[in-house]
C-alpha cells in the first residue's frame, strides 16, 4: 500500500517540479526550493536556491518522511541565511504540518511551507536591517536638526523664561510711565520766552523807535515854553 502511494505522488510531483526535482536513489531525492527576497535598497536580490532532500521509509504516508536542507555543490552563502543555524528550525516548523498530513501525501504540502516560512525567515531578517538603518539616519538627522534649535522647553525652563519676561515688562511700564509724568509737566510750566540782550533790541529796530520816541517829547515840550 505504502509503495503504491509514493509511485502515484511521484508523479504528481514530477508533474508539479518538471525541473526541481532530482533522484538521488530508490528511496530519496531532491526538490530545489527558490524562495522570493524582498529588494533591498530598492534592488532586486537575487533568490538563493536550496535543496530540499525526501527520504520515504517503506509505510509513508503513514510515517513521517526522513526530511534535510542543503545548498547546492559550491553555491555560495545565500543572504540573510545560514543553515549551518538555521537548518534544524526550518526543519522543525513542518512537525506540525506533518502530524496533520499522515497517511496522505505531504510532500508537495512540505514544500510549500517550507518556503513559506524561508521567505518569512528572511523578510523579518531584512526588516530588522531597514529598522536598524532607520535608526541610524532618524539619530542622525535628529543631532543634525538639534544644531538649529535651542534650549528644551521644559517647565522649569518656561517658569525662568516667565520670570524674565514678566520683569522686561515691568521694566518697561515703568519707563513708559516716568517718560509720561515728565511731558506733563513740562505742559503744565508753560513755554518761557527767551530774554532778549540789549544787542538783539538794537538790530530789531526796537531801541532807535524808543529813542526817536523821546526825542519827539522833548521837543514838544520846549515849543510849548516858547509860545508862553
Amino acid at each position: 500500500m505504502g509503495r503504491e502511494e509514493q509511485i502515484e505522488e511521484r508523479e504528481v510531483l514530477d508533474s508539479i517540479f518538471p525541473d526541481e526535482i532530482i533522484d538521488i536513489d530508490e528511496k530519496s531525492y531532491c526538490i530545489t526550493i527558490n524562495p522570493d527576497v524582498p529588494q533591498q535598497d530598492g534592488e532586486d536580490v537575487e533568490s538563493p536556491t536550496l535543496l530540499f532532500i525526501i527520504t520515504l521509509p517503506p509505510s509513508y504516508p503513514d510515517e513521517a518522511p526522513i526530511l534535510g536542507l542543503s545548498l547546492p555543490p559550491n553555491a555560495p552563502k545565500p543572504p540573510h541565511l545560514d543553515l549551518s543555524t538555521d537548518r534544524e528550525p526550518l526543519l522543525s516548523s513542518l512537525a506540525t504540518t506533518i502530524d496533520e498530513n499522515l497517511g496522505m501525501a505531504m510532500i508537495f504540502t512540505l514544500v510549500t511551507v517550507l518556503r513559506e516560512n524561508i521567505e518569512s525567515l528572511i523578510l523579518e531578517r531584512v526588516a530588522a536591517i531597514q529598522t536598524a538603518k532607520d535608526r541610524i539616519a532618524e539619530e542622525a538627522e535628529a543631532k543634525e536638526n538639534a544644531k538649529f534649535h535651542g534650549e528644551k522647553v521644559t517647565r522649569e525652563s518656561f517658569l525662568r523664561w516667565r520670570e524674565g519676561f514678566r520683569g522686561e515688562m515691568e521694566a518697561r511700564e515703568e519707563e513708559e510711565r516716568i517718560r509720561r509724568e515728565m511731558v506733563e509737566m513740562k505742559g503744565k510750566g508753560g513755554k518761557k520766552e527767551d530774554k532778549l540782550t540789549g544787542r538783539e533790541l538794537w538790530e530789531k529796530g526796537m531801541v532807535g523807535k524808543v529813542e526817536e520816541d523821546e526825542d519827539v517829547g522833548v521837543e514838544d515840550a520846549l515849543d510849548s515854553l516858547k509860545v508862553a
